[in-house]
């Protein structure tokens, strides 16, 4: 079979490579008897409340009172570029974040919990296999910016 001139296969191949397949898309979000949903088997996703030391990362512990650690929290990561909060309730914040070239979106959620004074994180993509580190580098500079701000332990 000839290929007519013009056409290249590597653009589909590129884009297969990048997105693994996109088979990889178990994609979940939101709060599940009282906890962020868990993380998929694919190493694209961290979260506070996941026991898997590979995809764990520290919960955000407040130094202040409840109501302005979630308000400077939300402020955090509006400011954050290319992110949109698409969701706001009782305690709880999903935002969807656009990669750079403009192919992925990831979500980044946020719990919440009163009681203990902490704030749960779960960052993750939403195709592909493997992420780059990129939603742990993003939890941990949220945190960062946020012990900025004074309303956060540094780790």
């Amino acid at each position: 079979m000839r290929l007519t001139a013009g056409f290249s296969p590597l653009p589909v191949i590129l884009l297969l490579a990048l997105t693994g397949c996109g088979a990889m898309t178990e994609h979940r979000v939101g709060v599940v008897e009282g906890e962020l949903t868990k993380c998929p088997e694919w190493p694209r996703c961290v979260s506070s409340q996941e026991a898997n030391s590979d995809k764990q990362v520290d919960p955000l512990v407040l130094t202040v009172g409840n109501r302005e650690g979630w308000d400077s929290a939300m402020a955090a990561v509006a400011d954050m570029e290319r992110t949109t909060i698409v969701e706001e309730r009782d305690g709880y914040l999903r935002a969807e974040i656009i990669s750079p070239w403009r192919f992925y979106t990831d979500d980044l959620e946020l719990l919440l919990m009163p009681e203990e004074g902490i704030i749960h994180v779960r960052s993750t993509g939403r195709i592909g296999y493997y992420d780059f580190n990129v939603n742990r580098d993003r939890a941990e500079a949220l945190r960062s910016e946020l012990v900025q701000r004074g309303v956060v332990m540094a780790p």
